[in-house]
């Protein structure tokens, strides 16, 4: 009973491990897919951003610091500019920053370029100049037409009385963006799209798409973008919308670009996130598989364990250890079918009864401890020992006529007198009563015990402490 209330609790117990775990592991697996999936984002983004900064910000963060120069202001504030101190100058920055500059004189009307050229500021030829002139904005990019197209960081600089006095501003080839764009779709496998207020793309990383000349293709024009419906188009953002074109899905990342007023379209093929994401996925349902699978190897070795409880508790008797009726039973047929003969001893503790009297079952259970253990050590290695009842023990002795059996039962009782049966009494002495019998044909093992006990019966008769044999068959 103690067992099964043992087996119980640890049942609920284990029930509760489980329970427990599967949930934090649960949560553990969600926390990871959406960590992992704040991770791609953060991952899809980060590229986007240093490119910006490094290929948008750095050009005006450049211009913007050298606008600031006295040389820069004063040259242009001049009635008439020098032009050979500006070509020098825009010169020299070129070499220094790998980047096209130029100067837009307000005064002389005329932009001075790094490369030596010139241009006149005409109305209606030269339309940048006029239209950001005009407007109440300090900072301008665009995109020029003047050799291969470039874009165009554009300042407007004022002298120290606040009058303009032109632009100043610095360029880059639309070339050097494709590459870089391209590079970067093939490392993270998506696309730029910079938009400006009117929809105008500005750069992209379709090349088709670059704007030639300084005439531009528009967001309407773009497949992703047709491919939204008509309440998404009217959303103020499209930042993590999913668009499905061309066979494939894609996310969409609005970034603003507030300096030169821009949006920033990023679309990201689902395809390589998804492969991340769910490698994290695999990831967490691999240790809850593994987790579970521990879990039931340690239910599995628990059930074992309380089988094996059982099956002891059945089979063996707890306070000897020794094996029980039946089980003595099945390992009797056993011996039967490999052995030609069998020789059954059946030992019997005298006046056990009158120990646990006088003193108490505790004295009375060492007792029966101590003879076990004397016999289990004397016993032949081929010899099968169990616990018969309260007072006696059967031995099983395979392949041992009766005159080896009865020599052996004199030897274990001449040691059992003689031993020292309790710690704690020192003076009690034990005694043993002893049958045996045989048998070389095939019996039952109640056949052999029912002799052995007549002889046990005869031995106590005749004064205890005794051999005697009954058998079935002579050798």
């Amino acid at each position: 009973m103690n067992l099964f209330k043992t087996l119980h609790r640890s049942i609920l117990s284990l029930f509760i491990i489980v329970v427990v775990s599967i949930v934090t592991l649960v949560h553990f697996s969600m926390s990871k897919i959406v960590a992992e999936q704040s991770r791609e984002q953060q991952q899809s983004l980060s590229p986007a951003f240093s490119l910006i900064v490094e290929q948008l910000f750095e050009p005006l963060h450049i211009a913007q610091t050298l606008a600031k120069s006295r040389e820069l202001i004063e040259l242009m504030s001049e009635p008439e500019p020098d032009e050979t101190q500006m070509f020098t100058m825009l010169s020299r920055l070129n070499q220094e920053f790998d980047m096209k500059f130029f100067i837009a004189s307000d005064v002389a009307r005329r932009q001075y370029n790094s490369d030596g050229t010139t241009h006149e500021l005409v109305r209606g030829e030269i339309s940048w100049y006029f239209t950001f002139r005009d407007v109440d904005t300090d900072a301008f990019a665009d995109i020029g037409k003047w050799e291969n197209t470039h874009f165009y960081i554009d300042l407007k600089i004022y002298d120290d009385a606040g009058r303009f006095v032109g632009f100043f501003g610095v360029g880059k080839s639309l070339e050097s963006f494709l590459q870089i764009f391209d590079d970067y779709k093939k490392q993270f496998g998506y696309d730029f799209f910079f938009v400006n207020p009117d929809g105008d793309i500005m750069l992209t990383s379709e090349p088709e798409l670059v704007a030639s000349q300084a005439q531009f293709r528009n967001m309407q024009d773009l497949s992703w973008y047709q491919a939204l419906s008509d309440e998404q188009k009217q959303q103020s953002s499209l930042n993590n919308l999913l668009v499905n074109y061309s066979g494939s899905e894609y996310l969409i990342a609005e970034m603003n670009i507030d300096p030169f007023n821009w949006t920033l379209y990023l679309l990201t093929p689902l395809e390589h996130r998804q492969a991340q994401i769910s490698r994290a996925f695999i990831f967490s349902v691999v240790v809850l598989l593994v987790v579970i699978f521990a879990l039931f190897l340690l239910i599995y070795n628990l059930l074992y364990y309380f089988k094996q409880r059982v099956r002891d508790e059945q089979e063996f008797n707890p306070l000897t250890l020794l094996a029980n009726r039946n089980a003595m039973q099945i390992r009797y047929n056993e011996l039967m079918q490999e052995h030609n003969s069998i020789s059954v001893m059946l030992v019997d503790i005298d006046h056990l009864a009158s120990v646990n009297q006088t003193y108490d079952e505790a004295t009375g259970d060492e007792v029966l401890r101590k003879v076990a253990g004397y016999l289990q050590e004397k016993l032949p290695i081929q010899a099968y020992m169990g616990r018969w009842n309260s007072e006696e023990f059967v031995i099983l002795l395979p392949d041992i006529g009766p005159h080896d059996a009865y020599e052996m039962a004199q030897r274990l009782r001449t040691g059992i007198a003689s031993m020292q049966a309790s710690s704690t009494h020192p003076a009690l002495r034990i005694t043993c009563s002893f049958g045996v019998s045989f048998t070389s044909t095939s019996r039952t093992m109640q056949d052999l015990v029912a002799r052995a006990d007549e002889a046990v019966y005869r031995a106590k008769r005749d004064g205890c402490n005794l051999v005697r044999t009954q058998l079935l068959d002579s050798p």
